[in-house]
């Protein structure tokens, strides 16, 4: 697999995690979604096990993809996989977590397929609704819960940014500066539990990368090159963003690619955005040399520094997740836009 370029890349995590995962659901005719795991178990098979998030990535990756190179027949697939998101989400576009819904928003509003208008106005209804006055405002982590962080403030703030509803996504930002973001390090926490008090500083990829991306949207550069700063020296050691496992966590290194792409291709020439871009690229030909031959095409390492693990896959190994494979592809369409 070596020699091919970073579009080349891209192109072959797409068939891979298509071929791989990519199912009709309950048999239907016109439907599509990612199935959990590969290889799936039964629950998988039948998309019982779906997760309403890790779809919404593999809705954004596939208009990655056509982004890089348009093709009518995945508009087609883009179409039918919006629409199954609704049918096994049983007619509503909407669930309990803010987060959720805001990735969900975002790759609608990126897709290049028509009815998206009344989804999207939908869930900025409900982020809207999200924010309350208790800890100096933020939304919820999920309805009725204690907690305000920044996996659902993050994307809220870029999802209202980029439908113009600037003011709120500004309010947005303002709050995870000022309540989340470590004022020594420039390293962004996890999130407040309004009800005590307490400030979660765990420290993840995940966080990091909405935060950037928010700052993106607003034009704040100085916060944006503070951020990638911080994670050059707190994220990713030896320059490869480091992974945190399989599960929802498979997706949160490459959620912080896609950002610092933009960071790379958004900010003022500089020491930042270059910055951006080697963490992006040295992260994507790590993430490349680990991969093996699978059925279809690469399957990738949860730790890009790692090889991943010859098959068959051991039970219960993080590789079999979607999540992870897609976090491999965010990654690597990220890089295909800085080629």
């Amino acid at each position: 697999m070596g020699g091919m370029t970073a579009a080349e890349r891209a192109a072959a995590a797409e068939r891979a995690i298509i071929g791989r995962h990519l199912r009709r659901v309950w048999g239907l005719p016109w439907t599509a979604l990612g199935r959990s795991g590969w290889p799936p178990d039964p629950g998988q098979r039948l998309h019982w096990h779906w997760n309403y998030w890790w779809q919404a990535h593999l809705l954004d990756c596939l208009v990655d993809a056509q982004a890089r190179r348009p093709e009518a027949a995945r508009v087609a697939v883009l179409d039918r996989f919006a629409r199954s998101v609704r049918l096994r989400n049983f007619g509503r576009w909407t669930n309990e977590y803010y987060d959720d819904i805001a990735w969900l928003g975002l790759a609608l509003q990126r897709a290049p397929i028509g009815g998206t208008d009344g989804p999207l106005r939908t869930i900025l209804e409900r982020l809207r609704e999200g924010w309350t006055a208790d800890a100096g405002g933020g939304i919820r982590w999920r309805r009725g819960d204690a907690f305000k962080n920044v996996p659902a403030n993050g994307p809220a703030a870029i999802l209202h940014a980029r439908a113009g509803q600037r003011q709120r996504a500004r309010e947005l930002l303002d709050w995870m500066s000022e309540h989340l973001v470590d004022p020594d390090t420039g390293v962004v926490w996890d999130g407040l539990r309004v009800d005590t008090g307490e400030t979660v500083r765990l420290v993840y990829t995940y966080c990091q990368g909405v935060f950037l991306g928010a700052c993106l949207e607003l034009s704040e550069a100085d916060q944006a090159g503070r951020t990638i700063r911080a994670v050059a020296g707190h994220c990713a050691p030896g320059g490869v963003l480091r992974g945190q496992g399989g599960g929802d966590g498979g997706l949160f290194a490459g959620i912080l690619a896609r950002y610092l792409a933009l960071a790379a291709l958004r900010l003022p020439p500089g020491a930042d955005a270059s910055l951006a871009r080697e963490l992006v690229l040295t992260s994507a030909e790590a993430c490349w040399q680990g991969a093996v031959d699978a059925p279809y095409g690469p399957l990738f390492s949860p730790e890009w520094t790692d090889p991943a693990p010859e098959l068959p896959l051991p039970p219960g190994h993080p590789a079999r997740d979607l999540s992870v494979q897609l976090g491999a592809w965010l990654l690597l369409e990220a890089a295909a836009t800085l080629d």
